[in-house]
């Protein structure tokens, strides 16, 4: 029996990231969102329960202590987590979900969901563009951006520990290429053949 996946893409602040997961979502039949909780201030696009949930210091904090997120991580003066309560909905319901998660926390639900988590990581074609877009997106202080930036080469540095990674020099090329990794996982032997094999009547070799 096919399982359902949990999707993560993790890539460095400029690379075009939440582009391209909301152009997957909407070309990707069958395919959730998991929406993250975070303590930061919404951005002026952003949308409390589409984008984020937005919560106080001190919701986040009690959240932590009733173990509510699959991962969580500090990110300057923030606080940024995964509810585990959504990703096992979305298992027990054989939905598959993408989830937009730093290094840290793929980690972290990769050893929780094990093979059923497909870790792709979203690297720009030039580490210098980054600097580019993160400045153009005009969100940022100077002193953030630099921050980012550093950050984003200790990021790419971990490239090995994901499955796959896919350079982003045009979004759609990139959409389409996640897509083909989400068919292709789909239709490993180690998902789908004990079922394909019982459904057919055959034995295990």
């Amino acid at each position: 029996m096919e399982k359902s996946l949990l999707i993560i893409v993790s890539a460095p602040s400029g690379t075009g990231k939440t582009t391209i997961c909301k152009k997957l979502l909407q070309t990707t039949p069958n395919l959730i969102f998991s929406v993250s909780m975070t303590t930061r201030q919404p951005r002026d696009n952003e949308i409390n329960g589409r984008d984020y949930y937005f919560i106080s210091h001190e919701e986040f904090k009690e959240r932590i202590k009733k173990g509510d997120f699959i991962e969580w991580a500090q990110v300057y003066d923030d606080y940024y987590g995964t509810p585990k309560k959504a990703l096992e909905d979305s298992v027990l319901a054989g939905m598959d979900m993408l989830l937009d998660v730093d290094g840290q926390g793929a980690m972290n639900i990769k050893k929780e969901f094990k093979d059923r988590a497909v870790l792709i990581f979203i690297a720009p074609p030039f580490l210098e563009d980054l600097k580019t877009r993160l400045s153009n997106r005009m969100t940022d202080t100077s002193e953030e951006i630099e921050k980012r930036f550093l950050l984003a080469k200790e990021e790419l540095r971990n490239i090995s520990k994901y499955d796959y990674c896919v350079v982003n020099d045009d979004v759609g090329v990139t959409v389409g290429k996640l897509k083909s990794i989400i068919t292709a996982e789909k239709n490993k032997v180690k998902r789908i053949g004990k079922g394909l094999l019982k459904k057919l009547e055959v034995e295990d070799a």
